[in-house]
């Protein structure tokens, strides 16, 4: 039985600590919060409950969201419908849970600061309030802003994004994004059981703080969302580089990265929650074999791929032009006239579509128009695009 400290109770360390403590190991989590509100929608997509079916099969109280409307930063407007819902929680509800599995798992659960870490020693140590501890693998899961990243280094400006918002005291039934002009990031409204999460995320290399706050006062004014009584939030996210997932080390001999602590977020989206989660599970699985070691080489085949996939091409996503307009404004004018693109991303959105396998889809399925908006998008051959037979349903 070895003994595993956890730095952080978000849902990545919860998990890990889960399947290390079933697995007999003596396992204690420190965390300053443990369960609050964490600034993000708190969706959870089909891959996700595919992946971990007790995130849908409980009694904790949560939203399932069938509809995503989606608003260019011309104001033109589409709805999605999504095949499999998304289920949304409050962040307060979804870590209470998860800590809750930890803990009936085995797992010492404590509110504490951990104020610092060594690993330079066979065993390593972690401090709290002025003492330190001795462990035989530490597993960091606090968050992307944290210093406590030994033989790592901490995420640079260029690989963080700023989210702020509010927690609105009224409902709705759909999840809203909108676009904006030359902007790295998206305003977004998701709907909880008793509340809305009202925010926008952008990348910090590109954004300032006033800017984001002042596109938030303007979305909420237009769509008439009282804030009044609402609290306010900000926190800074992953938003990782090619060379984030690629060449940051995540694993040392008796220490591990997991969770915004790891970068594991797409870039594109801001997704985090699944890859925390999977991260979490997949180190607590490696540790409980005894062959850390193979933890990246999981991550990869699971999704660490699909992610630098994304890293790709989100800059072109978010500040490309396609037929004169943004590449974002041109999305939401083909998901309104065309039905095979719009249910092409309404899997995307609900998490059945994988980008790796995207092109495959989208050739020999969409018009040439479409397929060159893809093209240009994904930075694919332009000339192999122009190739694809124009189906019928393009352009309806």
């Amino acid at each position: 039985m070895a003994e595993i400290a956890i730095v952080g109770g978000g849902p990545s360390g919860a998990m890990c600590g889960e399947q290390l403590a079933r697995a007999g190991h003596k396992v204690s989590i420190l965390d300053e919060h443990l369960v609050w509100e964490k600034p993000c929608g708190g969706g959870l997509t089909h891959k996700a409950i595919e992946c971990f079916p007790f995130l849908l099969d409980n009694s904790y109280p949560k939203k399932l969201v069938h509809s995503v409307e989606l608003i260019s930063s011309e104001e033109h407007q589409a709805t999605l419908d999504m095949p499999h819902p998304i289920v949304i929680y409050s962040r307060t509800v979804l870590n209470g849970m998860l800590l809750d599995r930890a803990k009936t798992a085995g797992c010492n659960v404590q509110q504490s600061r951990v104020m610092g870490v060594e690993t330079a020693t066979t065993k390593p140590r972690y401090c709290v309030e002025g003492e330190w501890h001795e462990a035989d693998f530490l597993v960091l899961a606090a968050g992307a802003r944290n210093q406590l990243v030994p033989e790592s280094r901490p995420l640079e400006r260029d690989e963080l994004e700023m989210t702020q918002g509010y927690f609105v005291p009224q409902t709705a039934d759909a999840i809203t994004i909108k676009f904006l002009p030359h902007f790295e990031g998206y305003i977004w409204s998701f709907p909880r059981c008793d509340h809305l999460s009202v925010g926008i995320c952008g990348s910090m290399a590109s954004h300032t703080s006033t800017e984001l706050r002042g596109h938030l006062q303007t979305f909420v004014n237009k769509h008439d969302i009282s804030t009044e009584g609402a609290k306010f939030y900000s926190h800074v996210l992953p938003s990782p580089k090619e060379r984030t997932l690629s060449d940051r080390v995540v694993v040392g001999k008796n220490w591990a990265l997991i969770g915004d602590a790891a970068a594991w977020v797409d870039p594109l989206t801001g997704e985090g929650l699944f890859y925390a989660i999977r991260s979490g599970e997949l180190l607590g699985r490696s540790l409980a074999e005894g062959q850390p070691e193979k933890y990246p080489a999981w991550v990869k085949a699971s999704f660490s791929t699909e992610l630098e996939f994304a890293a790709r091409i989100v800059r072109r996503f978010y500040r490309g032009s396609f037929l004169g307009s943004a590449v974002t404004t041109r999305m939401v004018q083909f998901l309104r006239r065309s039905p095979v693109f719009r249910q092409l991303m309404s899997d995307l959105f609900s998490g059945t579509q994988d980008y790796s396998s995207l092109k495959r889809r989208l050739w020999g399925h969409l018009g040439i128009t479409l397929s060159e908006f893809i093209s240009s998008v994904l930075n694919l051959d332009r000339s192999a695009a122009t190739r694809v037979p124009r189906a019928g349903t393009a352009g309806d």
